[in-house]
C-alpha cells in the first residue's frame, strides 16, 4: 500500500499535534497552505516540520495529496471541507465540525456523493482510558447510570484570540464544551432533550455555558468556560445505582502518562491505571485505514451531524430559555 499523503489547510496551533501523529500513523505530510503563504508564522511552521508551504488553501487541494486536515477557524470548516471533498480528497476536520447541524448535513451529503472519507477530529474518543470508561459503564458495574457530570474550562486571556469572535464561530461550547457533549454521546448515546444557560460577552460569545442533557434514566450536566480560575479544568463523574467513577484530563489526556480512574462500589474503592497513549496518533491511524478501506469508519459524517444537533439545542436553549426536544 502506498504512503498516505496529507496536506494541511492553515498553520494553526493544533496542527503541531497532528503532523507527528500523521507521521507516527505511517502517513506523510507533504503540503501546507496558508492565508498568507509568505508570513513568518507559515514559514516557522514549515521550518519546524520540514513541510513546504505550497501557497494558499486551494493550492493544497490542487496538489498530489490523499487527504487534507482542516484546523481553520470554525466558520471556514464547511466551505473548505466541501471544497476538499469535491477535489477528491479525504477530509479530517477539526471540531466543531461546522456552525450547525444543517451545515454538517451538507458535508455528509457531499461525502456520500464523492465516496470520500470525512470525519470530525475528536481525538479523546480513541484513547484507551475513555474506551475503558465506556466498557465499565456498559458492563453494569456501576448499575444503571443516573448522573453524568462533565466539565472543561480554562482561562482564555488573549483578547485578540479568534475564539472571542462570534462571527468566526467563537465561544466556550464550540471550543471546549463540545468535548463534554462528545464524551456523553460516546458513553450514553443520543440525548432526548437539552436545556442550557450561558453568560454572554457584549459581542455575543458564550463566555461560559452550563447545560443539561436528558436521557431516559439519566441526567447529564456539562459546564464549560473561558474564565475559570484554574489554568485547565477537566472532570468527569459518573453516578450509577451501584457505584461511581471519577476521572480527570478527560478531553486532553497527557501524552506519555497513564490515566487513573477512581471507581467506588459496594466492594470498596479501587483505582485503575489506563496505559499511556497518543490519542492523536490513534485517531490518525484509524482515519487513514478507513480512508483506504482497511476498516469501516467508526465515526462517519452522520455522527458529526448528531453532535451538531446537540450543540444547536444547547445554544437554542441558552438563547431562548426553552427546553429543546431532540427526539423530533
Amino acid at each position: 500500500m502506498t504512503t498516505f499523503r496529507w496536506g494541511i489547510l492553515g498553520a494553526a496551533r493544533i496542527a503541531n499535534r497532528l503532523v507527528p501523529a500523521f507521521r507516527a500513523a505511517g502517513g506523510e505530510v507533504v503540503a501546507v497552505g496558508a492565508r498568507d503563504a509568505a508570513s513568518a508564522h507559515a514559514q516557522a511552521f514549515s521550518d519546524r516540520w520540514g513541510v513546504p508551504v505550497v501557497g494558499g488553501y486551494q493550492d493544497v487541494l490542487d496538489s498530489d495529496v490523499d487527504a487534507v486536515y482542516i484546523p481553520l477557524p470554525n466558520d471556514l470548516h464547511l466551505p473548505w471541507t466541501v471544497a476538499a471533498l469535491r477535489a477528491g480528497k479525504h477530509v479530517l476536520t477539526e471540531k466543531p465540525y461546522t456552525l450547525d447541524a444543517a451545515q454538517a448535513r451538507e458535508i455528509a451529503a457531499v461525502a456520500a456523493q464523492t465516496g470520500k472519507a470525512a470525519m470530525e477530529a475528536f481525538a479523546p474518543r480513541f484513547h484507551p482510558f475513555l474506551l475503558r470508561v465506556r466498557e465499565i459503564v456498559r458492563s453494569g458495574e456501576l448499575g444503571e447510570v443516573r448522573v453524568v457530570r462533565s466539565a472543561y474550562g480554562f482561562s482564555l486571556q488573549n483578547a485578540g484570540d479568534i475564539r472571542w469572535d462570534a462571527t468566526k464561530g467563537g465561544g466556550a461550547l464550540y471550543d471546549v464544551g463540545t468535548y463534554c457533549v462528545n464524551t456523553t454521546r460516546l458513553l450514553l448515546g443520543e440525548p432526548h432533550a437539552a436545556t442550557a444557560q450561558a453568560r454572554w460577552t457584549p459581542g455575543g460569545v458564550d463566555l461560559g455555558l452550563s447545560g443539561t442533557l436528558e436521557y431516559a434514566g439519566a441526567l447529564v450536566t456539562l459546564d464549560c468556560g473561558f474564565d475559570w480560575g484554574s489554568p485547565d479544568t477537566q472532570r468527569l463523574t459518573i453516578i450509577g445505582t451501584r457505584g461511581t467513577l471519577d476521572a480527570g484530563r478527560v478531553s486532553s489526556p497527557p501524552d506519555g502518562e497513564p490515566v487513573t480512574l477512581t471507581i467506588r462500589t459496594a466492594d470498596g474503592p479501587r483505582e485503575e491505571s489506563c496505559p499511556a497513549a497518543d490519542a492523536y496518533t490513534l485517531m490518525a491511524t484509524h482515519f487513514q485505514q478507513a480512508a483506504q478501506g482497511v476498516v469501516p469508519p467508526l465515526y462517519p459524517p452522520d455522527d458529526a451531524v448528531a453532535q451538531m444537533r446537540v450543540l444547536d439545542a444547547l445554544y437554542e436553549s441558552a438563547r431562548t430559555g426553552r427546553r429543546i426536544d431532540l427526539q423530533s
